[in-house]
Parts: structure tokens; C-alpha cells; sequence
């Protein structure tokens, strides 16, 4: 496995960040368990989380089941740096409370509290912002991230799915009042979804944020998508996006370019990501063994620049900003 530094800060972190969204919902227990065991065995030691994963009536599930990971022991805790989210309500459908989900500091307080119960251990590696809060001051939230930090409860702070302008906000407010800031920015990121590059990755790299960029294959859209069409296997969102004929054209373009050069489509799409400046590591969130084993084998891969010039070409970025823009 390969690490580097996550964002500006001396934490060092593996390439590819272990996702576990589908622990609970897909993924029973024991195989999750199983997974988390493979993936640390390969030396990944980012694993992400969010509080309501698990969904449904099942919020909490995932933080759950890497609980009762972490109490096997082992150093699995010590081996791992744990991200895990604060935003979305965790009451039960239908059932919501006021104050009990976005970031106030009332919020920010329980939910900490109630992911550490979840997650068996005492603290929080990064603790993610998993959505803006338009009405709560930014103030407010780094008063209270701040004394978390006091508190041995977490060590740093992310965000995820933030425009470039709230990065900016959010690290000149912290810069302010002499809190360290958001360190990583997770954001939709991929061959398909590029509109990243625009201002969200400019301001991360300007601010010191390492990227984390999440559905590194577009809901399996870059992942032989075509070909597991052909098998039968591919997913009722891929199979309506592929209903598209200029997606389904591009996409054929994509596999088919990959096809020429012996490399399999999904581990061609985190290589790409790697290749990125100013990602630390695409989340790959396998329901399997095999899923995994494919995306460590994408670390490795060295992708050409006769290849790199081809993706690009199939999957033009935006260019930058203001320049995609304006003149």
C-alpha cells in the first residue's frame, strides 16, 4: 500500500480509503468484519463512516458493526484513522426532533457522543461535516469543534460535499478565531462527474485540504458497466443511465480504449483518481472480498499517458474557473 499526508496535516494515510456504507445495509456483519480485516491486512488504514449510514430505521447500523470490529482488538482501533459524519437526523423516519441534526453546537455535542457510544472508542480521527448548515454560524461550529479537540473526542475536522466558496469561509473564519480548520474535503468525484476541478479542488489545495472523492465510479457506471450489462449483472441506476445514448456512446468509448489496453475499466477509474493533484485517496466501498482485492490491485496500476491523453478526451473536464466560464 501506498500513504501520504492527509492535506497539510503530519497524519499519513493510506491511497485508497476503505468506505463502509454498505455494512448493514448490503454487507452482513460477519463479511464486513471480514472485509475491514482484508482491507487492514493490506495495509488501508482510512476507514470512512458516517452516522446514518445504515438508513432507514437502521441509522447508526454501519458505526455499529465497526464497533464491534474494533473490540475484537488486536490494534485494529490503534491501526486505524477513523472518519466518521455529523449532519443528518438520526431519529427514526418520520420522527424527527428539532436541534437533532445539522451542525449546531447542541447537535455537534450529542452526536459525537452517540457515534463514540456506536463506534466503541474514545475518539474520532476526523470528524466530517457531511453537508453545509446555512443557518448555523461558522463561529458556532468551530466553538464547538474546538472543544471537542479539548476534550480528546476528536482530532481533526473535514467537510464533505462543500463548495469552494463555504471552504473558503470556513478555514478564513477558523484562521480567525486560531482554530487549525477543515483538513479534508469529501467531495462527488470521478472520470464522469469532473465539475470538482472548478473551484471545490482549487480551494482545497489553496487551503491545505487533502480530497477525498466519493463514488469514485459513478455508481458503477465506470466499472465495466456495458459488460455487466451483456452478463446480466449490471444495476437497475446504471441500466436507466445507460438508456442515455450519449452516455451509453461514451461509456462504450471508455471500455472499449481500456479493452485495447488489457486494463479493467473500475481499476482504470481510481488509477485515474490517483494520478489527481490534490487527492489523497478515492473511498471504495466494496460489498465484497473480490471488490476490494480489485481496488488495491488499481494502486499499483500505472496508467500511460497515451491513455491518460485518450480519457481525457472521452471525458473532457471543465477547465478551470474562471477561465470555463468567462474569458
Amino acid at each position: 500500500m501506498k500513504y501520504t499526508q492527509l492535506g497539510r496535516t503530519g497524519l499519513k494515510v493510506s491511497r485508497l480509503v476503505l468506505g463502509t456504507m454498505n455494512f448493514g445495509p448490503l454487507t452482513n456483519e460477519a463479511d464486513s468484519h471480514a472485509i475491514m480485516d482484508a482491507a487492514l491486512g493490506a495495509g488501508i488504514n482510512f476507514f470512512d463512516t458516517a452516522n446514518v449510514y445504515g438508513w432507514g430505521e437502521n441509522k447508526g447500523r454501519t458505526e455499529e458493526i465497526l464497533g464491534t470490529w474494533f473490540a475484537k482488538g488486536g490494534d485494529r482501533r490503534d491501526k486505524v484513522v477513523l472518519a466518521t459524519k455529523v449532519y443528518g437526523n438520526m431519529a427514526a423516519d418520520g420522527d424527527a426532533w428539532p436541534n437533532h441534526d445539522k451542525l449546531s453546537a447542541f447537535n455537534i455535542r450529542r452526536a459525537v457522543d452517540a457515534s463514540l457510544r456506536r463506534l466503541q472508542t474514545d475518539h474520532i480521527d476526523l470528524y466530517q461535516f457531511h453537508h453545509i448548515d446555512r443557518a448555523t454560524p461558522v463561529e458556532e461550529i468551530w466553538q464547538a469543534i474546538d472543544t471537542l479537540i479539548q476534550q480528546g473526542k476528536i482530532l481533526y475536522a473535514g467537510s464533505s460535499n462543500f463548495p469552494g466558496w463555504k471552504i473558503a469561509q470556513t478555514n478564513e473564519t477558523a484562521r480567525r478565531l486560531g482554530s487549525f480548520g477543515l483538513v479534508s474535503e469529501q467531495c462527488l468525484y470521478n472520470l464522469a462527474e469532473r465539475r470538482a476541478e472548478m473551484e471545490v479542488i482549487p480551494a482545497a489545495q489553496e487551503y491545505g485540504l487533502g480530497v477525498i472523492p466519493w463514488s469514485p465510479l459513478q455508481s458503477g457506471l465506470l466499472g465495466g458497466a456495458l459488460r455487466k450489462e451483456r452478463e446480466g449483472g449490471a444495476g437497475s441506476r446504471t441500466t436507466r443511465r445507460l438508456a442515455d445514448s450519449a452516455i451509453r456512446t461514451q461509456i462504450q468509448s471508455y471500455e472499449d480504449l481500456l479493452d485495447k489496453h488489457g486494463i479493467d475499466p473500475g481499476e482504470a477509474a481510481l488509477a485515474w483518481l490517483l494520478t489527481r493533484p490534490g487527492v489523497t485517496g478515492p473511498i471504495v466501498g466494496p460489498r465484497t472480498a473480490e471488490h476490494l482485492e480489485s481496488a488495491l490491485r488499481a494502486v499499483e496500476l500505472e496508467l500511460s499517458d497515451e491513455v491518460l491523453s485518450s480519457l481525457d478526451e472521452i471525458f473532457p473536464g471543465p477547465g478551470p474557473s474562471p477561465e470555463a466560464f468567462a474569458w
